[in-house]
């Protein structure tokens, strides 16, 4: 098990919001997005780590265990640890569990791009290959059972891009795409605290994140501390601060420019992703953006 930290909880636009207030908005956002789009039962990926356990948990409030359908999608860079919490999580919620292996399709995927990617090291293309093979899975279990896919992605990892196009970016419904990472924290030790009894499993709030597309990774290989991002986040899109006014509130000028830069760069992703239940002043809108300041409050 990783060492590191998880993240803490940060301010965020979110927060602004009661917690108690906030669970009950997401429960009865995705609770009304299901009827309207005429569904019953909904589906998403258990990956065993907070996103994940957070939507599994609202899912089951909105719409009941029975309903919902966990997919286990195991790669051979998924952690027995992984593993475990994703079980300890389907266990507490009473949820149905399906398990889909990918390492049958990635292999066949890299003999089939083999003659093609000749004379090319291994790099992020497999990484997101994994992403898309999950995808598509979870997509084919939507379509057969009828099943409502909802999308774990959150607010920080929208922001900068850490997502992949037609991967973990698939859903009909990001349900806590307008929630930074820190405020998912939150959000789960305030549901146990609220239940009385950890329904998000401890293992999960104590573990590092990571995608697990290949072997030791963690989100911060790639990306700052989420402490730290999610404060230059919020600053940047819910406080309209541009690089230089972040620079100039003391935030480190390199890591600024990287954030900054990846916000602006992951416009084409957000463009492209399922629509989110808005709880924060400055949502992103359909074009990607953030909505202008005082829109949401209109």
């Amino acid at each position: 098990m990783s060492n590191r930290k998880p993240p803490c909880e940060v301010p965020s636009d979110s927060a602004r919001m009661p917690e108690d207030a906030l669970w009950h908005t997401l429960v009865q956002g995705v609770r009304d997005f299901v009827r309207a789009c005429g569904k019953e039962s909904v589906l998403l990926g258990i990956s065993g780590g907070v996103d994940s356990a957070l939507v599994a948990a609202v899912a089951v409030e909105a719409v009941g265990a029975d309903k919902v359908l966990g997919v286990l999608l195991p790669s051979p860079y998924t952690t027995r640890e992984s593993l475990d919490a994703a079980a300890a999580l389907i266990a507490e919620l009473g949820i149905q569990k399906c398990t889909l292996p990918l390492e049958p399709i990635m292999d066949a995927f890299s003999q089939t791009l083999a003659p093609a990617f000749v004379g090319r090291k291994a790099d992020v293309t497999e990484e997101n290959l994994q992403a898309r093979i999950r995808g598509t899975l979870l997509m084919a279990l939507s379509n057969k059972f009828g099943h409502l896919l909802l999308n774990t992605g959150n607010k920080s990892e929208a922001a900068v891009g850490y997502c992949t196009l037609y991967g973990d970016s698939c859903g009909a419904l990001a349900v806590i795409g307008d929630i930074y990472k820190g405020t998912v924290y939150a959000l789960c030790r305030r549901l146990n605290e609220l239940r009385g009894r950890p329904r998000i499993p401890e293992i999960i709030l104590r573990r590092a994140p990571s995608a697990e597309l290949r072997p030791g990774q963690t989100d911060q290989d790639e990306l700052p501390p989420y402490e730290l991002l999610d404060r230059i986040l919020y600053d940047h899109i819910e406080g309209n601060m541009d690089e230089a006014a972040l620079r100039k509130k003391g935030y480190d000028p390199h890591i600024t420019r990287k954030v900054c830069r990846m916000v602006a760069h992951a416009t084409f992703k957000r463009r492209q992703s399922p629509p989110a239940l808005c709880v924060s002043a400055r949502p992103f809108g359909a074009d990607g953006l953030p909505l202008p300041p005082g829109v949401m409050s209109r």
